[in-house]
C-alpha cells in the first residue's frame, strides 16, 4: 500500500501537476487537516439539502446555462446514485463538509465536487455532488464534442488538471470554458483519481479575480482531490 507521500507524488505526476512536487509536505498537512474537519450529521439536518439543488435553465441545444433563469424544479441526484440510502447520505454529508471547509480556506467564489456516472439515458457524465456558490449545471457530458467548450469535461476525459489565470484571454485564444458566472476570471480544475490513475471525478473552483489560484490555493484543491476518493458514494 502506498504511503500518503507516495500517493501525493503519484497524483501530481499523473494529473500533470508535477510543478507542485516541492509542496508535497504542505499538501500532506492539508490532507490531514481536511480529514480532521469531517464530523457527524447535525441534529435536524434536512436531507433535501444533500440530495437536491437549484440549477439554471439550459439553452435549447444544451451547450450553455441561462445564468439568470433557474429551472422550475431542483435537480435530484438520488436517481443517478441509485436512490437515497444511509450510505449515500453519509458520503454526501462528508463531501459537503469538505467543500464547506475548503471554500472557507481558499476563499473561492465557487467550488464543487463532481463524480463520473452514467445518466438516465446511458451517457457518461460528471454529476455535481456537492458545491458552494451560484447555482450551476448539474451534469457535464463526458465526450470530446462537449469538452471543446468545457474545462470540466476536458479534465474529466484527460485526467490532466487545468489552471486558468485569465478566462477572457483563455477563451479568446480558443480555450474551453463553460460560463456559469460571467464575472469569473480564474479557474482551477483537477481530476479525482483512483490509485491506478482512472478518473473518478473532478474538483472545480472559480474566482472573480485574475490569477487567483496561487500555490497555496492549489495545495488546498489538490489535497481535496486526494481525500475525495474515499468519500465518493
Amino acid at each position: 500500500m502506498q504511503t500518503t507521500s507516495q500517493r501525493i507524488q503519484h497524483y501530481l505526476f499523473t494529473a500533470n501537476l508535477d510543478h507542485l512536487i516541492s509542496e508535497s509536505t504542505q499538501i500532506e498537512t492539508a490532507i490531514h487537516a481536511f480529514v480532521s474537519a469531517l464530523g457527524n450529521l447535525p441534529p435536524g439536518f434536512n436531507l433535501d439539502t444533500l440530495y437536491t439543488y437549484k440549477v439554471p435553465m439550459l439553452s435549447e441545444d444544451g451547450t450553455c446555462s441561462l445564468i439568470e433563469e433557474l429551472a422550475p424544479e431542483p435537480y435530484d441526484i438520488a436517481p443517478i446514485l441509485g436512490g437515497r440510502s444511509e450510505a449515500n447520505t453519509r458520503k454526501l454529508l462528508l463531501l459537503n463538509q469538505l467543500v464547506e471547509h475548503a471554500t472557507q480556506l481558499a476563499g473561492a467564489d465557487w467550488l464543487g465536487i463532481y463524480q463520473t456516472r452514467t445518466n438516465k439515458i446511458g451517457d457518461p457524465v460528471l454529476v455535481k455532488l456537492a458545491y458552494r456558490g451560484r447555482p450551476s449545471r448539474a451534469e457535464f457530458p463526458l465526450n470530446e464534442t462537449f469538452a471543446r467548450g468545457s474545462t470540466n469535461s476536458t479534465v474529466g476525459l484527460s485526467g490532466h488538471a487545468k489552471v486558468i489565470d485569465d478566462v477572457a484571454a483563455h477563451t479568446a485564444a480558443g480555450g474551453a470554458f463553460y460560463v456559469c458566472d460571467d464575472e469569473v476570471q480564474s479557474e482551477i480544475c483537477v481530476p479525482v483519481l483512483d490509485e491506478g490513475g482512472k478518473v473518478l471525478g473532478i474538483i472545480d473552483a472559480e474566482a472573480q479575480p485574475k490569477a487567483f489560484f496561487n500555490s497555496n490555493r492549489m495545495i488546498l484543491v489538490v489535497a481535496m482531490a486526494l481525500v475525495v476518493p474515499a468519500l465518493l458514494p
